[in-house]
């Protein structure tokens, strides 16, 4: 197959590549490992961390996407008047953000907005699709392989979007890129470890969905590695995962949990359960529908291994499942909840278990800039006596995003480094290769650090990068223009920035009191 634009990765990112590509005009073909698109909002199982002003400064298609997945439940679903009336539907009323829903619903929406071009032609999508080969000619991707169907495909493209959950593309390519921990020794970040340690990676998780029913017993069977996970302690852990302890990230005191409220309320104070509920039965009509939670937890942070450049990833995704199951069972018997049961429907899955597991780090390009700690984080950027520092002001920003630097315990033993961090901009030059001419980034594969990667990496923010993305490339087959040439060179950047910021109206800067507020 030949087309403009490769999109590799059918995640927010990818998704939003795509659709801004296919909407300025050109053909694209986009990729997905699974048979959902949506990514971490779907496959792996995770409602959206959003920020406070999002309802004000949500990306384009971002914006319109939350509002698809109300009116689909505004469409379909028994509301009872009172969640029907709200303009600001929450489903599942989680804690985690304002708008907590099933990844199902997500799905359905992100296919409904991709189904006119789909029948347009412009649009193809393969689902089920694994990039397994690149082919390269100098300093530009002419091709990618795919295995899916039972064939193998190649599709050759003018540029290539890397959307993969761990960065594939740059592997298969020989893009230049890190992994791991950068050091303090190079990047100078406050948080960094002294020295680089490619194998300091981000725990990854193994999501589930449940609902409880009371009364009843839906224990399901022993896992083979219970044992393991109930006697193991991690240096940096007060116990065992299998336990309702952990600790608060940003202090590091350690914390009891309850599983339930005994008196529910919106939002505070919460369970473990209200934390990612994606159905709350209190939204509907009819009560037959009950609460369904996501157990997205600490008690399913896999550190034991990491995935990039571990002796073993096929190894370390069956012990990060493994260890799901593990919890679920201990909740089950010792924990003293039988009545928990999984809702495969919820997963799209047969055993109940997310499609992916849920990655919270990938391989980065070595990037033209890279974001640092010093630029958005706020102990690493202290205001002069009578100022307010903020953020720092990217000349070629491409869009915003906010969220702490919320990194989970590593597979190098550290635990979580949990610090507050500025709302910032997105900046052009953390989506250009420092070499390669034709590869985008749009994911978690952006030219950030290990550090700035925890503010980077949820869900809005990889939307405003995959829309960001496919502007660019949109725009530089109608400028007949390489991305380099576009950030470097004033006027092309500022036409470019037009094209995000009135044609797209997508915004691309904070006021002031936003760009240096503190929690």
């Amino acid at each position: 197959m030949e087309t403009d634009v490769l999109v590799v990765g059918g995640g927010l990112g990818g998704v939003a590549a795509a659709l801004t590509a296919v909407r300025l005009g050109r053909s694209v073909v986009l990729t997905e490992p699974t048979d959902w698109l949506g990514g971490q909002l779907t496959s792996q199982l995770v409602p959206p961390d959003e920020h406070p002003w999002i309802e004000q400064y949500a990306a384009t298609g971002y914006a319109e996407l939350r509002r698809r997945i109300r009116d689909y439940y505004r469409r379909n679903y028994p509301l009872t008047p009172e969640a029907a009336a709200d303009p600001l539907l929450d489903p599942g009323l989680g804690v985690v953000s304002r708008f907590c829903h099933e990844p199902r619903v997500a799905a359905a929406v992100l296919e409904e907005m991709l189904a006119p071009w789909r029948a347009s032609g412009a649009l193809t999508v393969l689902m089920e699709h694994e990039p397994v080969e690149a082919a390269t000619n100098g300093d530009e991707i002419e091709a990618v392989t795919f295995r899916g169907e039972g064939r193998e495909l190649t599709v050759a493209a003018t540029y290539v979007v890397d959307a993969t959950e761990l960065g594939d593309l740059l592997e298969l390519a020989n893009v230049e890129h890190v992994i791991g921990a950068e050091g303090r020794d190079e990047t100078g970040e406050l948080h960094a470890p002294e020295v680089a340690n490619p194998l300091d990676q981000q725990a990854f998780s193994w999501c589930f969905a449940l609902e409880h029913r009371a009364g009843e017993d839906h224990t399901i069977d022993r896992p083979a590695g219970y044992e393991h996970w109930r006697d193991t302690v991690a240096p940096f852990w007060p116990g065992s995962q299998l336990s309702w302890t952990d600790v608060v990230p940003v202090t590091l005191d350690q914390r009891e949990w309850k599983l339930l409220d005994a008196n529910p309320s919106k939002r505070a104070p919460f369970s473990l359960w209200r934390y990612r509920q994606v159905l709350a039965s209190s939204n509907f009509v009819d009560k037959a529908i009950p609460d369904v939670t996501v157990v997205n937890w600490p008690q399913l942070d896999y550190w034991e291994q990491p995935l990039l450049g571990g002796p073993d990833p096929d190894q370390a995704l069956a012990a990060s499942r493994d260890l799901s199951l593990s919890f679920l069972y201990w909740m089950q018997t010792e924990g003293g909840y039988p009545g928990l049961r999984l809702r495969p429907d919820v997963t799209g899955t047969a055993d109940g278990l997310a499609k992916a597991p849920y990655i919270r780090e990938a391989r980065r390009i070595r990037s033209e800039f890279t974001v640092l700690e010093q630029h958005v984080g706020v102990e690493a950027r202290p205001a002069r006596v009578g100022t307010r520092a903020g953020s720092e002001v990217f000349a070629d920003t491409v869009g915003l995003g906010r969220y702490r630097i919320d990194l989970h315990p590593s597979t190098a033993g550290r635990t979580y480094v949990d610090i507050e961090a500025y709302p910032f901009q997105i900046p052009l030059g953390a989506l250009i290769p420092v070499r390669v001419d034709n590869l985008l980034p749009a994911n978690k594969n952006i030219g950030t650090t290990h550090i700035t990667n925890g503010c980077y990496r949820l869900h809005p923010v990889e939307w405003s990068i995959g829309e960001a993305v496919g502007a660019l490339v949109g725009f530089c087959l109608a400028e007949g223009l390489s991305p380099r040439k576009v950030r470097n060179d004033p006027t092309h950047l500022a036409d470019y920035q037009r094209l995000l910021a009135d044609t797209l109206k997508i915004p691309l800067a904070w006021p002031e009191e936003i760009r240096t507020h503190r929690d």
